[in-house]
């Protein structure tokens, strides 16, 4: 069975960080590309970052670059994401998300999805 299970969400002031980390298990973890989303209330679901299944390759959406980081640990089946400079705008639900041998931003590509961490940026 796989699990993928989102830690780390928090509130936090705006221009303060945080680093979120998602622990897979009951998959092939080199297998998949994993993927970073976030839903607002009354939003849709919004691609945040995706890394590759080796990790060489990062894609991020425009307003968190330069922000926010993407990482994988392959020997601890963990993703993080580190966000840095938050801003009330980052406020969301975020979710880990795993996608057989590729990566990137169209969520209809992921094949497995965790239950999500609140990030609460206040002003």
């Amino acid at each position: 069975q796989v699990q993928l299970a989102e830690s780390g969400g928090g509130l936090v002031q705006a221009g303060g960080s945080l680093r979120l980390s998602c622990a897979a298990s009951g998959l092939t973890f080199n297998w998949y590309g994993m993927g970073w989303f976030r839903q607002a209330p009354g939003k849709e679901r919004e691609f945040v970052a995706a890394i590759s299944r080796s990790g060489d390759y990062t894609e991020y959406v425009d307003s968190v670059k330069g922000r926010f980081t993407i990482s994988r640990d392959s020997a601890k089946k963990m993703v993080y994401l580190q966000m840095n400079s938050l801003k009330p705008e980052d406020t969301a639900q975020y979710y880990c998300a795993a996608d057989y041998y590729d990566y990137g931003a169209d969520p209809r590509k992921y094949d497995y999805w965790g239950q999500g961490t609140q990030v609460t940026v206040s002003s």
